[in-house]
């Protein structure tokens, strides 16, 4: 099978690239530093591959879906078609969602925090636990690599501004570009509060989802049933963090490509959690899952677990 992976120098592309590099059973298709960004180059690597990985701002993704004349798939990282309908979304734990990526041509990879929020609501929304009507809230700390190539020299620049030693809230104004996919998948009339927070960290993610007992219609053993039930594969799993002295690091499985989903709290106030790299479950990692998919093999071939 021919993959290209268009956007192949920024961090998602790499990723995937370094991920792939040893598979016996695909032939990368590579274009050299000139031709990269041309694109007649593009236009013959995307439609003579089999699989084509778009690692792209979201105008460029557009325009490279628009290139295809034959019957490539694709796998969009970038926003743009996480919401369209025509479009299967990248999570394939979610129920019946595995069956509808494999049947797909068309497949847009979920966001990194995303992918944490909507497995652990949107279990919970299906099984009827929490309302459609709920307003939810959303704390989420990354590494900062998932700003990309600037984000990473700011960060790993010698004499750097010292802000940049503390973590840092962004998305403030409330309009985050994993709102509208959060909502839709998970089926929330509202969008939740979300509070993003990126550190002094290369990678690794922790999305939080903090619950009163009211806001639930079962107790917190329910929700880990539902989990338990649920995430039994390799690349998503329920289980009880390592003992961390009371603390739960977002760094905890950095340089791997599954999710941990946890549950902590008491009966009145509850945490759900999803800790995971934001470049691997949370980008480069999902991307080669949905691919491995489509070509029929196990959905951890060529990634790297934490277990």
């Amino acid at each position: 099978m021919k993959v290209f992976i268009d956007g192949s120098a920024g961090t998602t592309g790499l990723r995937i690239h370094e991920r792939l590099a040893s598979r016996k059973d695909i032939e990368l298709i590579i274009l050299s530093d000139e031709l990269r960004k041309d694109p007649n180059a593009r236009h013959d690597a995307i439609n003579s591959a089999d699989i084509a990985f778009l690692c792209l701002p979201d105008a460029a993704a557009v325009e490279a879906v628009a290139m295809i004349e034959g019957n490539t798939a694709v796998i969009d990282t970038s926003t743009a078609h996480r919401v369209n309908p025509a479009w299967a979304y990248g999570f394939p734990e979610l129920p019946g969602q595995r069956e509808k990526i494999a049947s797909s041509r068309r497949i847009a990879n979920p966001g990194c925090h995303a992918s944490g929020f909507i497995a652990l609501v949107a279990p919970l929304i299906q099984a009827e636990y929490i309302s459609k009507d709920a307003e939810l809230t959303c704390f989420s700390i990354t590494g900062y690599s998932g700003g990309g190539k600037k984000m990473i020299a700011d960060y790993e620049a010698e004499s750097r501004n010292p802000l940049l030693d503390a973590p840092r809230q962004y998305g403030i104004s409330q309009s985050h570009k994993h709102l509208p996919e959060m909502a839709a998948v998970c089926g929330l009339n509202t969008s939740p509060i979300f509070c993003p927070i990126v550190a002094d960290f290369y990678s690794g993610m922790e999305v939080t989802v903090p619950l009163f007992a009211n806001q639930l219609y079962c107790g917190i053993d329910d929700v880990k049933e539902i989990y338990r039930e649920l995430y039994t594969t390799k690349l998503v799993h329920f289980d009880d963090p390592a003992d961390e002295g009371g603390f739960l690091s977002a760094a905890a499985l950095s340089g791997f490509d599954d999710m941990q989903i946890s549950v902590a709290g008491n009966d009145d106030r509850i945490l759900l959690t999803a800790r995971f790299d934001n470049l691997g479950k949370g980008a480069s990692g999902a991307a080669i899952q949905n691919m491995n998919i489509l070509l029929g093999v196990d959905e951890a071939e060529g990634l790297v677990l934490s277990h």
